[in-house]
């Protein structure tokens, strides 16, 4: 049960992070853990005891009889506190959930939503529980009859998806958001960009206009639970594809690691 006073319920203070469970493993462990760790650092938050969050982190995915498990953490501030201010020593709460997943086979179709992301809070880069703006975009897409929406910032350059990361490939070179663009430094995103960089492509991390996106080739989208997932059509235009994503989907494959569940 979560108090009715829990700041995570009530203000979203509080992180969280989803990972993917395959083939006996919590797949990029420590690099989630980490994230959550600067999350905390940013926000002011105590940190949480992994040995703990492991340890029900595996007790949730034994539960789960699939190929492939969604992992789910959630870090609230705790109790306490009137208003908007939090405790003097504010004691966080741990909730750890985990569900079947079913990753998508086909490629996605994207809209560019009307929302912006607010490049200028430092939110914007954290895996907060402040999700609404995320939340209101999704359902624009949905509403369209698309799968995901390209989110541009108070500045009307590229950022993200609603729960993805964006690459796309400009000639031959891979193309993604400057981490400033308002947007999560994904796990996955850093992934691809040294998978790349290994495979000898060319890689570039800029502030682009939405117009970049008009003649794009190749664009996909990563997270951790998809992995790397082509994009089909934007604003029911349709994106090329580029013989480079392959490639890299199944690199990313071969390299998952993690901690045994």
């Amino acid at each position: 049960m979560i108090p009715e006073d829990d700041r995570g319920l009530l203000l979203g203070d509080g992180l969280f992070e989803t990972l993917r469970a395959e083939g006996g493993l919590i797949l990029d462990w420590d690099a989630h853990w980490d994230r959550l760790k600067r999350g905390c650092a940013t926000l002011g938050l105590p940190v949480p005891d992994e040995s703990e969050a492991l340890a029900r982190s595996r007790d949730a995915l034994q539960s789960v009889f699939a190929p492939v498990g969604a992992l789910r953490l959630t870090w609230t501030a705790g109790s306490g506190g009137r208003g908007l201010d939090r405790p003097h020593a504010p004691e966080g709460r741990l909730l750890v959930s985990a569900t079947a997943y079913e990753p998508p086979m086909s490629p996605a179709a994207l809209i560019s939503s009307s929302l912006r992301r607010n490049d200028g809070s430092p939110a914007s880069r954290l895996k907060s529980l402040a999700y609404l703006d995320n939340v209101l975009a999704r359902r624009e897409a949905r509403d369209a009859g698309a799968d995901e929406a390209v989110m541009l910032n108070t500045r009307g350059q590229v950022a993200c998806a609603t729960a993805a990361n964006l690459f796309w490939f400009e000639d031959d070179i891979l193309t993604t958001p400057a981490l400033d663009c308002g947007m999560l430094d994904g796990v996955v995103r850093g992934r691809i960009i040294a998978l790349a960089i290994q495979s000898g492509l060319a890689v570039r991390e800029g502030h682009l206009e939405s117009s970049a996106l008009e003649s794009a080739t190749g664009l996909f989208l990563t997270n951790s639970l998809i992995g790397v997932r082509p994009v089909a059509s934007l604003d029911g235009r349709t994106v090329p594809p580029h013989p480079a994503v392959s490639p890299l989907a199944q690199a990313l494959a071969e390299a998952a690691s993690g901690v045994s569940i």
